[in-house]
């Protein structure tokens, strides 16, 4: 009976196994590991980041909307005095616009006039 030792004296029949039990498959396991921990790492704290940046936004998105609300009921309030404005006498706002154009024409005819 003959005995064929691969590598560090490991018989043929241990499957690569050195004498001290430790295989290359356990060490490209291990490498494997610490390659897959170092990746799960920063997939975590990306993900942290990603959170803390859609709070930030989702912040700002609300300030907005409640600025937008504001500015809706500012809007609101300045159609509603127009809606006043519009109901009195159209008479009257329409004698102000006449008296505001004759005014305009008569300082526009003075001053080619003048010329």
């Amino acid at each position: 009976l003959t005995l064929v030792f691969i590598g560090d004296g490991a018989p043929a029949g241990n499957y690569g196994y050195t004498n001290s039990g430790y295989s290359v498959y356990e060490e490209e396991n291990e490498r494997l590991t610490e390659s897959l921990r170092t990746k799960v790492s920063a997939i975590k704290s990306l993900s942290i980041e990603i959170g803390t940046e859609v709070k930030n936004q989702n912040k700002m998105l609300a300030d907005m909307d409640n600025d937008f609300d504001s500015a809706g009921g500012l809007l609101g309030a300045t159609m509603g005095r127009l809606r006043t404005l519009s109901r009195g006498s159209q008479t009257k706002l329409l004698c102000y616009m006449m008296l505001f154009a004759f005014f305009v024409f008569f300082v526009l005819y003075w001053i080619i006039k003048l010329r």
